[in-house]
């Protein structure tokens, strides 16, 4: 379905961002003009939860005229990563267990939460270019 196809690219494109931009203290424009934060605990928990809903309708109902699990595969991917990451650091920020394996799996996903934001952001800008691409 084609609304699905414009969902994956902005929810991937704005799960992208969130990641990419981490948990800098410093304030954005948006949060100076429009009183609206990024790093809002309720917005990423939305977030998350739409990004890895929206990657696995895409996996279930592709675009005309792709393969049904190939065309989409890198886009569907993208925001179930992304999501599930998103949801990860909304856990972790809430939990209070401090078990061994935990602050591992953390760290691990700490230090690559920025190159699922790149891949997330590189999906949603080719998506976006190259419709009709054979595993996009």
């Amino acid at each position: 379905m084609i609304q699905f196809y414009l969902l994956s690219i902005l929810f991937n494109a704005a799960a992208g961002f969130v990641l990419l931009r981490g948990d800098s203290g410093e304030e954005s424009s948006l949060e100076r003009e429009f009183r609206f934060s990024l790093g809002n605990e309720t917005f990423r928990l939305v977030l998350g939860i739409l990004t890895m809903a929206i990657g696995l309708l895409k996996l279930l109902s592709p675009v005309q005229g792709n393969l049904p699990v190939l065309g989409d595969i890198l886009p569907a991917l993208a925001g179930l990563g992304a999501g599930f990451i998103i949801l990860l650091g909304y856990y972790q920020s809430r939990s209070s267990l401090d078990d061994a394996r935990s602050s591992k799996a953390a760290e691990t996903v700490s230090r690559n939460r920025k190159w699922v934001g790149f891949v997330s952001l590189g999906a949603a800008l080719l998506h976006f270019l190259f419709p009709q691409a054979f595993l996009l």
